[in-house]
């Protein structure tokens, strides 16, 4: 019943229904490679992705805006992180991840798409679906582009700055039990930040290279996989 706490069981949410949109069609996939999937079912599957992966990158950002009220304003902590500003951080989270999923959904809709219909993937990625279209894409790489400074770049930013902030007040801390009290309240969450917004810049906003289609498949493996395991396991033990 705390607010780090109550950020936490929607990154959890998060992350089992991030798991549960690509992980059973991609066991389908390499079950029966022959069975197609859907055009409906496809775009579907690209909207809940790009919902779970814009509303976690924001999750992380209130979180780290959590911690840096709870360790440089201690005595104002309940006050400002109070009930309805949590909610309200949260309910704004989930809006603006789903307002721009829904952007990108409707700007690949308008787009034909001639054949192959063949997607190199193991799910309905975004730049993966972008490569069957047979017409002019540049508006869509443009706005992924914007979406990804302002959903990735901006919030890493400010969670970079949030924690310098932490570590100038931690500094500042005489006991020693007090500073690593205070470093192991955000060990685990510098440690899912740096995993997450790590692998989804490299994906999005690295150079193409020869080989960028297969690191990318395996990036995204990482992501829809390998994090959702990892973090409840990070938390855990940091409590």
């Amino acid at each position: 019943h705390s607010p780090m706490y109550f950020f936490l069981s929607h990154l959890a949410t998060v992350d089992i229904a991030y798991a549960c949109n690509t992980v059973p069609q991609m066991l389908v996939n390499l079950l029966n490679p022959a069975k197609p999937i859907s055009f409906a079912g496809c775009m579907t599957q690209t909207f809940l992705f790009l919902i779970f992966a814009h509303t976690e990158c924001l999750l992380l950002l209130m979180m780290s805006y959590d911690r840096y009220v709870a360790i440089c304003h201690p005595l104002r902590y309940s006050v400002i992180m109070s009930w309805r500003v949590c909610i309200s951080l949260v309910v704004t989270s989930w809006a603006c991840g789903s307002l721009l999923a829904l952007v990108h959904v409707l700007l690949i809709l308008r787009l034909p798409f001639c054949g192959p219909h063949e997607i190199n993937h193991f799910f309905c990625e975004l730049l993966s679906v972008l490569k069957l279209a047979c017409a002019d894409t540049w508006l869509n790489q443009a706005v992924i582009f914007a979406a990804a400074v302002f959903i990735l770049v901006g919030p890493l930013s400010l969670v970079l700055v949030s924690y310098t902030r932490i570590l100038v007040a931690i500094l500042r801390i005489q006991s020693g039990d007090g500073r690593r009290k205070a470093f192991s309240t955000c060990s685990s969450h510098l440690c899912v930040v740096g995993l997450f917004f790590g692998s989804a810049i490299i994906t999005y906003m690295a150079p193409k290279s020869r080989h960028h289609e297969e690191h990318q498949k395996i990036l995204f493996l990482f992501h829809s996989l390998v994090n959702p395991m990892l973090n409840p396991l990070i938390y855990t033990l940091r409590n």
